[in-house]
């Protein structure tokens, strides 16, 4: 990674509201506070890591506003409302050089077949597949060996990755991300057991993707068995999950890794899954949910819930639960210990 800021650029992309300090020094390299170099932008983006700001060898260093410290020589302290979120818009200058737009066009190498329509400002890469009556939207980028299926869609400033999928009759929306190796459309898992065999059942809904979504690398999203998979506005979803066929997703939830969210299920608006959060089918996730890390989700859940554990349950409880746990060898002891008492005081 390749960069250089001066500290007037820093400070015009993330608007400071103080600075502390002075550096001529240019600004190369992102690190921890802990392995920071003179030449190195850093940032405290945690409170543990408060007392690592003032041993911090950074050049410059991004601070929440209620930071009270002195930077040493040489040293700027940038003071922003969220030190991590203006470490985001220094990363976005940094990717759009990384990975420029590329120039509109079609490669040689990719096929487009009769009826496909790509738009004029839409890139498509080394060995992408664009099938019958498929579209493409304006401004958006098919890296390299991108599959769009039969009849599917893929909106405006949309940006798929090497070796992601959309299949047949699927819809994508404006300004989503595909990481490598997703797939949007994957045959819905239904089966009836029909004289003694597991017997198919046709999958044949679609997936639709809304406005701003991102889904991450190897993530598989199944087609509905009829009408459609729904992933809603502004949701993101990290790599390695697996959401099945009818499941209805809100607006803005945050799914994170290893989630396996089970057909037919509904997630409502700002829903947050912790990684390997697993849940049976036909069930509700109420409004704000936010549920912990390896939670299993077996029943509806109301809005607004904090929950934890397998099955699931209120977060505090679940906790209380677990240090209790801990303390049944002792428990078991201490009525061995009754149980021989009582024994000999009947003896």
């Amino acid at each position: 990674m390749k960069v250089s800021f001066s500290v007037s650029d820093l400070a015009a992309i993330v608007q400071p509201r103080e600075t502390r300090g002075s550096t001529a020094a240019v600004i190369r390299r992102i690190a921890s506070l802990e392995t920071a170099e003179s030449g190195d932008l850093s940032f405290l983006g945690n409170v543990k890591y408060r007392s690592e700001v003032a041993e911090s060898d950074a050049s410059v260093i991004l601070l929440p506003l209620d930071y009270t410290g002195s930077p040493k020589p040489d040293q700027v302290f940038l003071l922003v409302e969220n030190p991590s979120a203006a470490l985001a818009l220094v990363c976005a200058r940094i990717e759009q050089t990384l990975w420029p737009k590329p120039q509109p066009g079609i490669h040689p190498t990719a096929y487009i077949a009769p009826g496909a329509t790509v738009a004029a400002t839409a890139t498509v890469g080394p060995l992408c597949v664009v099938e019958q009556d498929a579209v493409i939207g304006e401004g958006t980028f098919l890296q390299a060996q991108v599959f769009v299926g039969r009849a599917a869609r893929v909106g405006d400033s949309c940006w798929l990755m090497p070796g992601s999928i959309v299949a047949a009759e699927c819809v994508v929306g404006n300004r989503v991300q595909i990481q490598p190796g997703a797939v949007i459309g994957s045959d819905g898992f239904g089966y009836e057991f029909v004289q003694g065999r597991h017997q198919k059942v046709p999958q044949v809904g679609q997936v639709a993707i809304h406005d701003d979504v991102e889904i991450g690398a190897n993530t598989t999203i199944d087609r509905a068995r009829f009408s459609q998979t729904v992933i809603g506005q502004g949701t993101k979803i990290d790599n390695l999950v697996q959401i099945a066929h009818n499941v209805v997703i809100g607006r803005h939830c945050m799914i994170c890794s290893q989630v396996g969210i089970s057909g037919s299920t509904t997630l409502e608006d700002y829903v947050v899954l912790g990684g390997q959060v697993g849940t049976v089918g036909h069930i509700t996730i109420g409004k704000g949910v936010k549920a912990g890390g390896q939670t299993g989700i077996n029943t509806d859940v109301p809005a607004g819930s904090f929950i934890n554990g397998t099955p699931h349950m209120p977060y505090m409880l679940e906790r209380r639960i677990t240090v209790l746990t801990r303390r049944l060898p002792e428990l078991f002891q201490k009525v061995e210990a009754l149980e021989a008492q009582l024994k000999k005081s009947f003896a």
